[in-house]
């Protein structure tokens, strides 16, 4: 039985599953983005974004303890100078997987698992962004001009509308 065992075990022994994790975040830190199955992309979120918080601090500790779980020289030196600055700031939330259909093979999920920072395309937006905030209210008041009061009938909000779309047309 597998009571309060909550990792997915992926159809494979431990060292196996270990093993293929490793290689997985190697090729993710590698390449920033990568293509693989829904099940393997959320075993391989809970692995590597541990690794990348410890990567936001750069100390020999944080270093040995990462290339415990990579054991590849060049992936760290990725994770800890490019990696983990870029995402200093972030609180955690390191990894998005979007699922991308399914495998014409066997039919099973696909998912694409990239890193949050490193993708312009989605990026590009939130830089430029002000601080509009949308608010369930409606639109505050904006429309309204002060000292006028609204109208209790909806034939006095038409008359109003009427009004102010000629005072518009007068400006011009």
């Amino acid at each position: 039985m597998r009571h309060g065992k909550k990792h997915n075990h992926l159809g494979r022994k431990a060292e196996h599953r270990q093993a293929l994790l490793m290689n997985l975040s190697i090729a993710l830190i590698t390449h920033k983005r990568i293509t693989t199955t829904l099940a393997k992309a959320k075993a391989l979120r809970v692995h590597l974004e541990p690794l990348v918080t410890k990567a936001k601090d750069d100390s020999t500790h944080n270093r040995r303890v990462a290339f415990s779980y990579l054991q590849n020289k060049e992936a760290i030196k990725e994770l800890f100078d490019v990696v983990g600055p870029k995402v200093g700031d972030r609180p955690g939330g390191y990894l998005r997987i979007i699922k991308i259909g399914f495998r014409r093979s066997d039919a099973s999920d696909m998912a694409m698992i990239e890193f949050v920072d490193f993708n312009e395309l989605y990026n590009q937006g939130a830089e430029t962004k002000t601080d509009n905030k949308r608010r369930r209210r409606g639109r505050g008041g904006k429309t309204k001009t002060e000292g006028t009061a609204a109208p209790a009938t909806t034939a006095e909000a038409v008359e109003t509308t009427e009004e102010t779309a000629t005072e518009a047309e007068d400006k011009e």
